[in-house]
C-alpha cells in the first residue's frame, strides 16, 4: 500500500531539516521497497527559509516533496497535499513528531491489512501517555473534546491529536460533505463527519510528547474559531437530516 505523510510547516527553518531527516530514516528502514511513500512538506505562507531547506532536501531525496499552499492555514496544507495525492493511503503528523513514531507502523497496518478507513491517535485514552504537557494545555484540551461530544454528539475522545491517516478514497467524499475548513478545525470536521457516515474508524492510544516551547497556538482566539467552526457543522448535520 502506497502511502504519503503531509506535514504542514509554516517558519520552521529551525529545525525542518533535522526532524524531517528522523521520519526519513524511519520511513525508509521499515518500508524499504522502492516508490512505496513520500514525505509531503506543505508549506503554508512561510517568510524565513523553510521552502529552501525542503527543496534542497529533495534535491538530496526525491521521496520527499515540497509544495506551496497559497496561504496559511493547516487545514489548507494538508487538503492541497491530500487533493494531489495519488497513494493509496494520506496522513499527516506535526513536525515536532510529538507522536511516537511506531505509532505509525500500528496505524499503516490498521489500514492496509485491518480494513479500516481512518485511524487517529488520542492523547485521552486511559491507556495513553503524554510527557511533558502543561495543565493549561491539558484542561483546555479535555474542555474542548467534551464540547464536542456535546454539541456534536460524537463519540471519539481526542478531536484535536495531530496525527491522523486515511484511505484516500475517502477524502473527497468527507471533504464534499464538510470537511473543508482551511484551519486548525479540518482534522476534527474529518473525524466528525467520518463518524457521522459510519465509516469504520481505528482509535489509536499513542505515546505524546508535548514540544509547548515551539507551539503557536493562541488558545483564546483559537476557542472562539473553534466554537464558530461546531456551529457551521452542526448546521451541515441538521440540513442532511
Amino acid at each position: 500500500m502506497t502511502f504519503d505523510v503531509t506535514i504542514p510547516v509554516l517558519n520552521e527553518a529551525a529545525t525542518l531539516e533535522q526532524q524531517v531527516l528522523i521520519l526519513h530514516a524511519f520511513l525508509k528502514k521499515n518500508y524499504p521497497q522502492p516508490n512505496q511513500w513520500r514525505i509531503v512538506i506543505a508549506d503554508n505562507g512561510s517568510t524565513d527559509e523553510t521552502y529552501a531547506i525542503a527543496e534542497r532536501l529533495h534535491a538530496q531525496h526525491p521521496d520527499i516533496v515540497p509544495i506551496k499552499v497559497p496561504r496559511k492555514g493547516v487545514g489548507l496544507a494538508l487538503k492541497t497535499s491530500w487533493s494531489q495525492s495519488k497513494a493509496d493511503m494520506v496522513g499527516y503528523m506535526d513536525l515536532d513528531l510529538a507522536t511516537d513514531l511506531p505509532h505509525f507502523l500500528e496505524a499503516y497496518d490498521a489500514i492496509a491489512n485491518g480494513g479500516f478507513d481512518l485511524v487517529y491517535g488520542t492523547r485521552l485514552h486511559p491507556k495513553s501517555k503524554v510527557i511533558g504537557r502543561t495543565l493549561k494545555r491539558e484542561i483546555t484540551s479535555r474542555v474542548f473534546n467534551f464540547l464536542l461530544k456535546s454539541y456534536l454528539g460524537v463519540r471519539f475522545s481526542d478531536g484535536m491529536c495531530g496525527f491522523k491517516w486515511l484511505r484516500r478514497e475517502v477524502y473527497q467524499p468527507l471533504n464534499d460533505a464538510g470537511a473543508v475548513s482551511d484551519g486548525w478545525f479540518f482534522s476534527t470536521e474529518l473525524l466528525t463527519i467520518a463518524e457521522w457516515k459510519r465509516l469504520k474508524m481505528l482509535e489509536l492510544p499513542v505515546k505524546w510528547t508535548d514540544d509547548v516551547t515551539s507551539s503557536r497556538v493562541k488558545i483564546g482566539p483559537l476557542a472562539k474559531q473553534y466554537l464558530a467552526a461546531m456551529r457551521v457543522l452542526k448546521s451541515k448535520k441538521l440540513l442532511d437530516c
